[in-house]
């Protein structure tokens, strides 16, 4: 006799209205003829959503939120509740800090306000009204629902009296509906990013360089002394799952044989430096990267502000802290000199601008393979400002350095994007700072495509270092190429399953290559 199976009961439902800031990420596809785009999609459920489309009178994409439209009568219950929340409130105070548990809080305060008022509401209305609480309460005001859009990489605000513009991952450079209208209201905004950020911001420190809890990047500025139209902020979203390197693949931001050679260069512990101009995608590149650092190493990164987003668990991260008036300062160079007593196998820093370089490389001569950006443009420009101040290295120092891997803007059938534009390999500094170099990739922009050639003077590095033959390395060069394009080819972008198939392929590559090239695996012995 068959036993009943037990009803499993469902989550209770929550009290309060429901918001929901992960709802599905939509497909979107690029579009040739953008006077024909005319899009819609959530951003916060059910209230929130993005509407692009082609403004004929402006001649330009424009990118509008909209929110719930509220009646006078709510309007005016909106004003009293979020009064008298600002006398009551205090988010520190719960306990939980889970966005239920914060969301059940607010729902309570202004229930309880509302019941002191004597003012009732429809469900309707009320759920329409806390939308705004959750947003300028939990949330961060008008660009709350900016900042839950997948497919915004940045949120550039230049001051009052004109409008917020936005860096889409499809559409790229638009503007929004959103103005500031007056100084107060976007200096209050201000110091609320400053206060998320940890940091301070006044008219004595007006100036904000920090990161908010969930890893985006702020600039701002406070006072129109700095800015002329007055307070400015700037926001570089935070990816929480970082490109896995067979996204850069499908996005045509590398080849496969470029990564096939930074996955040797990486399991042999060759120092690299990633570079380009602001926005070229070093920190994504970076990121892809270190998924090729074997699985057992220990890895320690230092930053000034959090970027770097790695797929391993022993990885130990620091950020450099900022002071007041100096008291409390922890700057990248103390970070980084602390942390050669941490035992790293590998050095991952943010980006190097001034004393800290000093100490890398230093790591790097002492045998410490080191992951490094840096903004330029060009080895001749890295090397200058390496060789002079405020870094100074000597020209010694400087050949600790193997490959470095050049980012660029560029416009690809009239659309921007980013690539990987030059491979170059150090070779030597000679004393007057005069590098020998070899180029063993490059990006060709007029076909969009990429070239190499298997000279590689890193290469010969590493078969000198371990005893390997030129044919061996040529081989394993070659099997990785393919597996990374079966990969592709596959369309295995998922971000733990790229990490779990690289680290097995370190154990049993035969074991990996069975699955995906299986041809190579028969090969092996």
């Amino acid at each position: 006799m068959a036993l009943p199976v037990p009803e499993i009961p469902s989550p209770p439902k929550p009290e309060h209205p429901v918001i929901n800031i992960n709802p599905e990420i939509p497909v979107l596809r690029r579009v040739e003829d953008k006077t024909k785009i005319n899009i819609r999609y959530i951003l916060i459920a059910p209230h929130a959503t993005a509407h692009i489309y082609w403004n004929k009178k402006s001649s330009e994409l424009i990118y509008e939120v909209e929110e719930p439209i509220l009646n006078e009568f709510e309007k005016k219950t909106l004003e009293e509740i979020e009064s008298g929340m600002l006398e009551l409130i205090n988010l520190g105070a719960v306990i939980e800090k889970t966005q239920e548990a914060l969301l059940s809080y607010i729902d309570k305060m202004a229930k309880l306000i509302l019941n002191e008022l004597g003012r009732t509401l429809s469900e309707e209305s009320y759920s329409r009204i806390f939308y705004y609480l959750y947003r300028d309460f939990i949330g961060l005001n008008e660009t709350e629902p900016l900042l839950r859009d997948f497919f915004i990489e940045d949120i550039e605000c230049n001051g009052v009296n004109t409008p917020v513009y936005i860096v889409h991952r499809l559409y790229r450079n638009m503007k929004t509906n959103l103005t500031y209208k007056n100084i107060k209201e976007l200096a209050s905004f201000v110091e609320k990013l400053a206060q998320r950020c940890g940091r301070y911001i006044s008219y004595a420190t007006p100036l904000l360089d920090g990161t908010l809890p969930d890893g985006s990047r702020v600039n701002a500025t406070y006072t129109t002394e700095i800015t002329s139209r007055g307070p400015t902020f700037t926001i570089r979203k935070f990816t929480k799952v970082p490109w896995t390197p067979i996204q850069l693949i499908s996005m045509n931001t590398l080849s496969p044989e470029m990564l096939a050679y930074f996955w040797i260069l990486m399991q042999y512990k060759a120092n690299i430096l990633i570079t380009g101009g602001t926005g070229s995608g070093k920190t994504s590149m970076l990121n892809a990267l270190a998924f090729f650092i074997p699985p057992e190493a220990r890895v320690v990164s230092v930053e000034d502000t959090r970027e770097i987003n790695l797929p391993r668990e022993n990885w130990l991260p620091s950020v450099a802290r900022a002071g007041l008036a100096g008291a409390g300062e922890i700057d990248m160079f103390t970070l980084l000199k602390e942390s050669f007593r941490q035992n790293p196998d590998y050095v991952i820093v943010g980006e190097v601008r001034g004393k800290e370089a000093f100490v890398l490389f230093q790591a790097m001569a002492a045998g410490h393979p080191s992951l490094s950006t840096m903004h330029a443009d060009s080895v001749e420009t890295v090397i200058r400002r390496l060789e002079t101040p405020p870094i100074n290295l000597s020209p010694t120092l400087v050949n600790s350095l193997d490959a470095v891997a050049v980012m660029t803007h560029a416009l690809v059938d009239k659309e921007e994007t980013r690539r990987l534009r030059e491979v170059i390999e150090v070779v030597d500094v000679t004393a007057e700072g005069i590098a020998l170099t070899n180029t063993p990739f490059m990006w060709n922009p007029s076909e969009d495509s990429f070239y190499f050639k298997t000279e590689s003077k890193v290469f010969e590095k590493i078969q000198k270092r371990y005893g390997l033959s030129k044919e061996q390395i040529l081989r394993e060069f070659k099997i990785r190429t393919k597996l990374l394009f079966a990969l592709y080819k596959k369309r295995i972008y998922d971000f733990s399953t790229v990490q779990k198939m690289i680290n097995e392929y370190y154990k049993n590559p035969k074991a990996v290559l069975s699955k995906y090239v299986p041809e190579e695996a028969k090969r092996l012995k």
